[in-house]
């Protein structure tokens, strides 16, 4: 009766593989808080330099990119990123954040309270 080792697999099975985010440094920080890894990236030719790492990282599955970060990244890391199988690079939708609506918002609702009905702009 020969024992023998079990055999290790040549690559990573999926289960091994890490799903990573890249962002501004901002939005970073509500990624960590649901679990995921972040690398920072201010600018698309930072962001470059963090998809080159993690593309040639076996134990990256998924990159997924703030879409404002993934527009500014060069059309050729993508193009190089999109031949290989793994990791898949998908990007995902910036925030926008309507600071001028939320602005008048409050200001209306001021009005409203003060005056006792809902103006309207123009």
């Amino acid at each position: 009766m020969s024992l023998s080792r079990p055999r290790q697999p040549l690559r990573p099975s999926s289960d091994d593989r890490s799903v990573r985010v890249v962002c501004r440094p901002e939005l970073a920080p509500g990624f960590e808080l649901a679990g995921l890894t972040v690398d920072r990236a201010g600018d698309g030719a930072a962001a470059a330099v963090v998809l080159r790492r993690l593309g040639a990282d076996p134990q990256v599955g998924v990159v997924l990119v703030e879409e404002r970060l993934h527009r500014a990244v060069p059309s050729e890391v993508l193009q190089r990123l999109d031949r290989r199988v793994l990791p898949v690079i998908t990007p995902f939708p910036s925030p926008g954040w309507d600071v001028q609506g939320l602005a008048e918002e409050y200001v209306l609702e001021i009005l409203r309270q003060a005056i006792g009905y809902r103006v309207r702009p123009r």
